[in-house]
């Protein structure tokens, strides 16, 4: 098991980082007071280990017993019906799911699913009909239709179904939904919180870390707990006993980015640019989202480049970024035909283009 499981924390008494958030959540759920909770922040911070902690606080270990299903559902649409297969995590109590895994079809998903799920309610030791929670991540790609859905689902089920929702940018939500949850910022931790949770892990394992060992991974692992926990565990297979010099190696999508911002210095044209291609359809492949891509990519290149082309280059990645944030977070979603891949490639030929130019009014 990946250390980054292993220690995830079970319990809100167990979280090391975000404790006053882990405490108030405790009070809600022990004076039955929990209401509708978004919880966004960056990827890396821990929403989801306090979600999980947080359903098991309310439901105890059967929280944790859950199966994975792939359901296909029949849904109404006026003058068809359409067959949606959507991936879900369910135990007695809870159930999760990303709606925006629906596409076009996500208002469907939140107006008949969410609906049909709320409707079961479980019956508690008591007798008593107790209520179900409904996980949605990534609320923030869904469509404003499907906003507009899970606002009205929220009012509608209220006493049968609480949802907890889960983000990254609490902006792409509209005030409607935000206004009905209570709001947790999970911020990023400091470094200083990373260096505490590697140090417990090191301990755990029987592990001795150098001076300063600990604090080189959380300064490279730009805040994100995840990450800096998945570096230590990568030094620890490369390389034991640590050494207060040792590497600590990127990520290997990291590294791949960083050989095709190479390929890019070395030659400008068209077989190249059909080279790149290839690789940035890889990175795709394997789920590294397309926005992140082209932010490091930038961020290889600029280190290559000379500062008076710095500025222009930043322009352009900008202008592109913003046109892969459209298609990522689905506000045009394939009505227009377009597709990330189209916008990262088009930012390579521009780039190809400025450097060539920048090399021949250079060099001749």
């Amino acid at each position: 098991m990946l250390w980054v499981d292993k220690y995830r924390p079970k319990t809100l008494d167990k979280i090391m980082v975000h404790e006053d958030i882990a405490l108030n959540i405790k009070k809600l759920v022990t004076e039955q007071d929990c209401p509708h909770l978004l919880f966004y922040g960056p990827p890396g911070s821990g929403k989801k280990t306090l979600i999980m902690a947080l359903l098991r606080q309310m439901f105890g270990t059967s929280a944790e017993k859950v199966k994975i299903e792939n359901k296909t559902w029949k849904i109404d649409a006026g003058s068809r019906t359409l067959d949606l297969e959507l991936t879900t995590l369910s135990s007695t109590h809870h159930v999760e799911l990303n709606p925006s895994d629906a596409g076009f079809q996500d208002r469907y998903i939140v107006q008949e699913i969410i609906k049909e799920m709320a409707k079961n309610r479980p019956i508690d030791t008591k007798g008593k009909k107790g209520f179900k929670v409904l996980v949605l991540n990534e609320v923030d790609k869904l469509s404003r239709e499907a906003q507009h859905s899970l606002r009205r689902t929220m009012e509608k089920y209220s006493s049968s179904c609480r949802l907890i929702l889960c983000c990254n940018s609490s902006s792409k939500v509209t005030e409607a939904v935000r206004s009905r949850c209570l709001n947790l910022r999970i911020n990023a931790p400091r470094d200083e919180q990373i260096i505490r949770v590697l140090e417990f892990i090191g301990k755990k394992e029987g592990l001795q870390l150098p001076p300063g060992f600990a604090a080189r991974i959380a300064a490279q692992s730009n805040r994100s707990l995840r990450r800096a926990i998945m570096s230590f565990e990568t030094c620890r297979v490369q390389q034991y006993p640590f050494t207060s010099n040792q590497i600590i190696p990127p990520m290997d999508w990291e590294q791949y980015i960083s050989e095709i911002a190479s390929d890019i210095m070395q030659e400008q044209s068209p077989k190249r640019l059909f080279l790149v291609r290839g690789k940035l359809y890889e990175l795709l492949g394997n789920c590294i989202p397309p926005v992140i891509i082209l932010k490091r990519l930038l961020s290889e290149l600029l280190k290559k480049l000379d500062a008076e082309l710095k500025h222009e280059v930043c322009h352009w990645a900008a202008y592109y970024v913003r046109l892969c944030l459209m298609v990522y977070l689905q506000e045009h979603r394939m009505r227009l035909g377009q597709k990330a891949i189209f916008h990262i490639e088009a930012f390579v030929a521009k780039f190809m283009s400025i450097y060539k130019g920048f090399l021949i009014a250079t060099f001749g």
